[in-house]
């Protein structure tokens, strides 16, 4: 009995965090819905008066990306905004022959009168953060826009974006990302829909009470003094733009979050690509709970309600463990339900959790219909890919697990870049890029033996109980059975 009710014990912590974590999306969902437009005019710089104009540096951090550099420096050149006032600097930490030809492009577009600089490290200390540092010990510019290799900003950008500092309190504006091959796969696609729903309800709705947001690594602009006032770029965590973001507002900067200013970039189109972020992401978020939890609890400037939404927000990763609990639990409970009459309670207590889903089902309709649309065929729509974006993420709950278990742990790890690559010139060819990881991990495998796990629970429904079956964990266990088998198939065909 003592395992059966640690089973029950670690079960039931599990659905209690998922269904807090369900009502801060709620809450999140509220905010969202409250804010009226902002019909207050923002101080704007007079971009026709040079003494007005800041002088801003665009750093771009790249590492071996020889399929996005032409792309990538074309499009940034093209920025609109008075080239007295602008500094490029490409922070080169290549190590392949794209560091030869990116210096050939960055001298032609030094031709045409383009303050750009080519800064090159002999190692990789801190990664990407250790670059970002480096450039900024010479950086030019009050403000720092900051864009990775795949993102494609809109020529008006920082004519969108830097005048909102003129609110001498904002230290950072962040830009919503859009992507440029959403339709690409189902995989682009529901990644895609999990970004959106972080661009939209999640950054909007924290911004607009005042709770910690997070600068997204690219996109977004700091003001030099805020980076430099909250203890400059770190290397000590793989998500360095969390870490800044909350110490920068630990420091009473204040965020802008920017809904009406999309920046297109490139989503992973394989799945070793995905997961390799996916992991960097959550490990990285584990790692910022381990080393800003307790500055955020002890913090005496900060209410309670924005401590609840900061530790929920760095506990975002470890959502994945505790689905991963959950499901690997739900079978041994599906025999305990039917074999220990006198818990039935518990259980009847326990299927009001189920509610989490329909909160979440809820919260990223109102996302998927402000882009999409709101008809009979677009919620028709939504409740596939909900499913479809739910099963797959399931799906990833181990790997990205291990990742968590990683963070909490203390294990050290590389920065492990995500792939780019330019489909739109490479088409075809993209399967023979150079920086595919071609190894199998070994959690393909387990995620195989889980999608076997998870089939037999699909059996058990029609075999237990005493009345012809008990199909309450179904589709819970059909859905774990597809994710789980989507990812290890993708894991296993998409070598190259």
């Amino acid at each position: 009995m003592i395992l059966i009710y640690s089973i029950i014990v670690v079960y039931s912590i599990a659905l209690v965090f998922i269904f807090f974590y369900a009502l801060s999306q709620l809450n999140l969902l509220s905010n969202y819905l409250s804010v009226q437009k902002n019909t207050s005019k923002e101080a704007k710089y007079n971009f026709s008066n040079p003494d007005e104009i800041p002088l801003v540096t665009i750093q771009l951090p790249v590492y071996n990306e020889m399929y996005v550099m032409d792309r990538l420096l074309e499009n940034i050149s093209k920025i609109e905004y008075p080239k007295s006032k602008l500094e490029i600097q490409v922070l080169d930490d290549s190590t392949d022959e794209s560091l030869e030809t990116t210096t050939i492009l960055i001298d032609k577009l030094k031709k045409t009168g383009l303050d750009i600089v080519h800064i090159c490290r002999t190692d990789r200390t801190g990664f990407k953060a250790g670059a970002l540092k480096e450039g900024l010990k010479v950086a030019k510019g009050e403000f720092i826009a900051i864009f990775d290799a795949d993102f494609l900003p809109k020529k008006n950008w920082l004519k969108k974006t830097i005048p909102y500092f003129k609110n001498e309190k904002i230290g950072v504006v962040q830009t919503r990302w859009s992507h440029l091959n959403r339709e690409y796969s189902i995989l682009t696609r529901i990644q895609a829909f999990a970004l959106d729903a972080h661009f939209t309800l999640e950054q909007v709705g924290r911004n607009s009470k005042g709770h910690f947001i997070n600068f997204n690594g690219t996109a977004g602009v700091w003001r030099k003094a805020c980076i430099l006032d909250a203890g400059n770029w770190e290397g000590d965590t793989l998500t360095e733009d969390l870490d800044l973001s909350y110490r920068a507002q630990l420091k009473n900067w204040e965020f802008k979050y920017l809904e009406d200013v999309e920046t297109p970039a490139e989503l992973p189109m394989v799945i070793s690509a995905a997961r390799s972020q996916q992991f960097r992401w959550n490990k990285g978020g584990a790692e910022n709970f381990k080393k800003m939890a307790w500055k955020v609890i002890s913090n005496k400037d900060i209410s309670a309600k924005t401590k609840v939404h900061g530790l929920l927000h760095l506990l975002n990763s470890t959502m994945f463990l505790n689905v991963l609990i959950v499901a690997i639990l739900s079978i041994p409970m599906l025999y305990i339900k039917n074999e220990y009459a006198h818990l039935k309670p518990y259980f009847y207590v326990m299927s009001f959790f189920v509610i989490s889903s329909l909160i979440f089902f809820v919260c990223y309709w109102f996302m998927y219909k402000k882009i999409y649309g709101s008809s009979l065929k677009d919620f028709i729509q939504y409740i596939v890919m909900f499913f479809t974006f739910f099963s797959i993420a399931m799906g990833f709950s181990l790997h990205n697990s291990m990742a968590v278990i990683e963070g909490h742990m203390g294990k050290r790890s590389d920065f492990v870049r995500t792939p780019k690559f330019n489909i739109g010139a490479f088409n075809d060819h993209w399967k023979n890029n150079k920086y595919l990881n071609k190894n199998i991990s070994i959690y393909v495998y387990f995620e195989g033996l889980l999608t076997l796990y998870f089939g037999f629970g699909m059996y058990l429904a029609f075999v237990v109980g005493n009345q012809g079956g008990d199909f309450g964990l179904f589709p819970f266990h059909l859905m774990l059975f597809l994710g789980f088998g989507f990812v290890f198939f993708k894991s296993i065909t998409s070598r190259v």
